[in-house]
């Protein structure tokens, strides 16, 4: 990885660019696709799962066999490692669920607000380069929580029109029924949609390439819902001469494996900890059965060496990662002073895998730099607020000269007279 020594504020803005998307080069593919699918439904669905996922399906429908069927093709050790992640996450996302309090703003006005489920919602997994089953727990466990109605899953197929057991397994084990083998743009068109076996949804959620990027962006301007913009995937770490250089490297790594379009980024004050990683970088690199998506990614990721812990926080809060991993003295401390990122991850024993599978934090996380002002997944996400208002006759009373007055200013007569004809 390129060490930068010491880079000015203006210099970092500029290293700390992300890998560019040309999603717009995508956008006449995209509406061609759900074009299609607006007006042949299935058919069109199978036309481009032949052409992009070079399968031939007459039917999506993943059957109760098929999932039944899964549980016997993994092994019991992650069958074990499935249900612990699930028992974790499901632990972490119920405390998310606390109801609010009605409000008495004054005298017998009384203001509330009550948090229903998503009626339907649609769950995106990738299995492209990786089968994400861990995406399966990630989203379909608050959508449980939340209670939304209809939960629909679609996932690529292989060449075979199977889904791999271990996303079946998950979903089956978190009681996800509808599942159906389609991927890609087309996918998303179905769930914005629906055709005669794939239901329409109310908000989509899930990662994906950039084509399946594009397409959610094409979803949400068809008044279908999209969980947050995305882009590639990332991770930042923040270490000085306390951190372990082999575990730094390994995070660095678990992160670059993701895709070449990943970016991963090491902010250190120390040289000797920016020549020990580099060195554990190039070992561990060799071993790995992704290396050649890995080395692309480090092809455009960086270390930047700079002079304290303040200046290691000023640009992880200005770069916005979506993973960010403090390995320093006084962890708790800088990670009190995040205010920009997607999930932390602090000490040396914290590494992104935990909250990527099984600590029980969503790994479904905001990217290029939309943590400033983007959330992660959460029960919320699922749901909607509706909020409520109860005014008796004294109430109105009480309130009625200051609506009156308000409406006036504002030249709304009918608003001023639905409170005087009351008055």
């Amino acid at each position: 990885m390129e060490v930068i020594k010491y880079p000015s504020l203006l210099q970092i803005e500029s290293l700390l660019q992300r890998p560019a998307q040309s999603l717009a080069t995508l956008a006449d593919l995209v509406t061609q696709v759900f074009d299609e699918v607006q007006a042949h439904g299935d058919a069109a669905l199978q036309k481009y799962s032949l052409q992009f996922d070079h399968v031939n399906l007459s039917d999506f429908v993943v059957t109760e066999q098929e999932k039944n069927a899964a549980a016997q093709n993994i092994s019991a050790e992650l069958k074990q490692a499935i249900e612990m992640a699930a028992q974790n996450i499901r632990s972490f996302h119920l405390q998310q669920t606390q109801q609010e309090s009605r409000v008495e703003t004054m005298p017998e006005v009384v203001c509330w607000r009550k948090s229903l489920p998503i009626e339907r919602v649609g769950l995106y997994v990738p299995a492209g380069t990786a089968p994400l089953f861990s995406t399966v727990l990630m989203l379909g466990i608050p959508a449980a929580i939340a209670g939304c109605t209809e939960v629909v899953l679609c996932s690529p197929p292989n060449s075979k029109g199977e889904i791999h057991p271990a996303i079946l397994y998950a979903a089956q084990h978190i009681g996800v029924k509808k599942i159906y083998k389609v991927g890609g743009i087309q996918a998303i068109a179905a769930l914005t949609l629906g055709t005669s076996i794939v239901p329409r949804v109310d908000k989509i959620f899930g990662p994906g390439n950039a084509f399946v990027t594009a397409a959610k962006q094409q979803a949400s301007q068809m008044g279908v819902a999209i969980d947050m913009p995305a882009g590639p995937s990332e991770v930042m770490v923040l270490a000085d001469d306390t951190c372990v250089a082999a575990f730094v490297a390994a995070d660095l790594l678990s992160q670059a494996e993701h895709g070449a379009d990943s970016q991963v980024v090491l902010v250190c004050n120390s040289e000797s900890v920016a020549s020990l990683v580099n060195k554990e970088v190039e070992q561990q690199l060799q071993v790995l059965q992704r290396k050649d998506i890995a080395q692309k990614s480090l092809a455009h990721s960086k270390i930047l060496l700079v002079h304290n812990h303040s200046e290691m926080l000023s640009i992880a809060n200005l770069y916005a990662p979506e993973h960010l991993i403090i390995a320093t003295a006084n962890a708790d401390a800088m990670a009190e002073q995040v205010v920009n990122a997607g999930s932390v991850f602090i000490g040396n024993y914290s590494p992104e895998s935990a909250g990527d599978y099984a600590s029980g934090t969503n790994h479904a996380l905001p990217t290029a730099g939309y943590a400033r002002s983007h959330s992660g997944v959460s029960v919320d996400s699922f749901m909607k607020k509706i909020t409520f208002q109860k005014l008796s006759q004294q109430g109105l009373k009480n309130l009625s000269t200051t609506l009156m007055t308000m409406a006036t200013a504002e030249g709304l007569q009918a608003h001023c007279n639905a409170v005087k004809i009351r008055v």
